[in-house]
């Protein structure tokens, strides 16, 4: 399997990544045993819990991991840009890599061993400038070393996409040469942060709606670039949403679409003359005059004072869409114009055999606006004896964050389906997850990277993770043992430690183990995905297993992530190894 983002490859990375793998060639240190933890210090959003997604992009991109003739060229000798692609940038007074334009020709920045630096004149081409390699100071044996890496002796160990995951579990585990294995960190974060984040802040904004209601993103045009909308869309969907506004994205990974109108479609019209059909084909196949029954209804309910441009729009997309019509309507004035001017084109709908969905809300308060707009769907209901009439959607946007979501429950209304946009898929309210990913093994010795901040310290060596679970199958604490330990059994009461406060401690008799840990790569694919619709559903399960305290939005109960005795005692001798022992005179 390939990426789905043609940019991933292995020149998607930070340079220090390949100056390192270079450090390591050159000592002979490249094929040295290592092993790597990809996790994270916090959860995001304030929350208890994260969702962990992107695995599936992880294993693509190893796959990727090839280095191309251009690749190396462009390592080496950098890249050669015409003078015409930069002149605007010349122009314009800006400096462009290490080359400016000055009234008397080219100039090139030269840097002294004192670090200072200078502008020196130099001749180009005509045809080009030329910005040096970023490594074209290493050896040419290093370039047909790097030629011929790739991840065959690589293997990877991550738990399952959509599993909810906690702060210090190693959400991947990479094993194999230090030099591959170390050019994988800054992929590995890129294609796994956002995702995770995301995907957990879909379910916090699922767990917000409440139970049963629809959620559909609607974020393309506030995303970060076309990537950062497409992944939006995908990891919000195996959060928990419904549906999503994005075409691309639906016709990428098999999503369910939604949308209707916009603003400027209602106010595109202005009058019922530029109906220049009235005829509408009901389910029956016969013609009915569409236009007619409209404002047959329109007389009979009283609601002549309606904006006729948006009536005008409204029977316009109901005869374009007659199982699909859904109206925005508060272009003029919701309860006054547009709710009416909806009824009067859903009962003529109705009427030709056809099912009309709903409305959209798009400003105001949106409490009251669905209540109101509810008792007069309700009341036409009754009028007619439609009772499904009374139940059509009423589906909200505007600008809408989890506290709106969680003050609307406070508050009561009657919205069915809200549409999410900037606040979900920017992740505004925390903007990255801070995954990091550190060496815990090098040739089986366990290492790790110490702190004056005790959370900040690595957890060492090879680990194997286990989910404990009590009664009503709630999961109660997360265990990290050495690889090569007994795994934890049923009924077996097990001491579980904190791993820096030495007083924090549990014993625990699980009724059942999970074990996290699932081999995805070793040399190649081993692992079998499955679909979105799986790992969404996924997803509930394990919310919905969760303790209520741990999943509340307003101070939520911290779930217990602990290491076995050994591990502990392990880690604690190391940490006494390592630390440096301060001398006072």
């Amino acid at each position: 399997m390939k990426p789905s983002n043609c940019l991933v490859g292995p020149l998607l990375t930070d340079l220090y990544q390949l100056t390192m793998a270079y450090g390591y060639w050159k000592k002979g240190k490249d094929n040295d045993q290592a092993v790597f933890d990809l996790f994270f210090r916090k959860n995001p959003f304030g929350g208890e819990f994260t969702i962990f997604a992107g695995l599936e992009e992880v294993v693509r991109s190893l796959n990727a991991f090839k280095f191309t003739d251009a690749d190396i060229a462009y390592l080496q000798d950098g890249v050669i840009r015409r003078k015409e692609e930069l002149q605007f940038e010349f122009e314009a007074g800006l400096r462009h890599g290490f080359i400016r334009k000055t009234d008397k020709g080219y100039e090139e920045l030269r840097y002294d061993p004192w670090g200072g630096e200078e502008w020196a004149p130099k001749e180009y081409p005509d045809h080009a400038l030329h910005i040096p390699g970023p490594m074209r100071n290493c050896e040419q044996p290093f370039f047909d070393w790097l030629k011929d890496v790739d991840c065959s002796k690589i293997k990877i160990y991550a738990v399952p996409e959509g599993t909810m995951v906690f702060p210090r579990i190693p959400l991947i585990r990479v094993e194999g040469p230090l030099a591959v294995a170390q050019m994988q960190e800054t992929a590995f974060l890129n294609l796994t942060g956002f995702p995770s984040l995301m995907a957990t802040n879909a379910a916090r904004f699922r767990l917000a709606a409440g139970e049963g209601k629809g959620l559909i993103e609607f974020g393309l045009r506030r995303a970060q670039g076309p990537d950062g909308g497409v992944s939006a869309s995908r990891y919000s969907y195996i959060g928990g949403f419904n549906a999503t506004s994005n075409t691309k994205a639906g016709q990428l990974f098999g999503l369910p679409t939604r949308g209707t109108m916009a603003h400027s479609y209602v106010s595109s019209f202005s009058g019922l003359s530029e109906i220049a059909d009235p005829f509408l084909v009901g389910a029956d196949g016969k013609k009915a005059d569409f236009v007619g029954l409209v404002l047959q209804y329109r007389r009979q309910l009283g609601y002549l004072n309606t904006n006729e441009g948006e009536l005008a729009a409204f029977i316009s997309y109901a005869q374009a869409f007659p199982e699909g019509f859904l109206a925005l309507v508060d272009t003029y004035n919701t309860l006054k114009s547009g709710v009416p001017n909806f009824i009067c084109v859903a009962l003529a709908l109705i009427q030709t055999g056809h099912k009309p969905v709903g409305i959209r809300l798009d400003s105001g308060d949106l409490s009251y606006f669905s209540k109101e707009a509810r008792k007069l769907l309700r009341k036409t209901a009754d009028r007619f004896s439609l009772e499904s009439f009374g139940s059509l959607s009423i589906v909200a946007s505007n600008d809408i964050d989890e506290a709106i979501l969680f003050s609307l429950g406070q508050q009561g209304h009657e919205i069915d389906v809200f549409g999410i946009g900037t606040h979900l898929v920017t992740c505004r309210a925390q903007p990255a997850l801070g995954c990091v990913y550190k060496l815990v093994s090098i040739n089986g010795q366990p290492r790790m990277k110490l702190s004056d901040e005790a959370e900040k310290m690595t957890i060492p060596g090879r680990k194997e993770v286990y989910r404990l679970v009590g009664t009503n199958r709630h999961p109660l604490v997360d265990l990290m043992m050495q690889a090569g330990q007994p795994a934890p059994q049923i009924g077996e009461r097990i001491l579980c430690r904190h791993p820096v406060s030495e007083a924090k401690r549990v014993y625990v008799v699980p009724k059942e183990v999970v074990t996290l840990h699932k081999c995805v790569w070793d040399g190649r694919q081993v692992y079998a995905f499955p679909p979105l619709d799986a790992i969404r559903q996924y997803v509930q399960d394990q919310i919905a297993a969760m303790r209520p305290d741990h999943m509340r939005a307003v101070n939520p109960t911290p779930y217990k992530v602990s290491v076995s005795e050994e591990l502990y005692r392990s880690m604690h001798e190391l940490w006494m190894q390592e630390a440096p022992i301060s001398e006072i005179a």
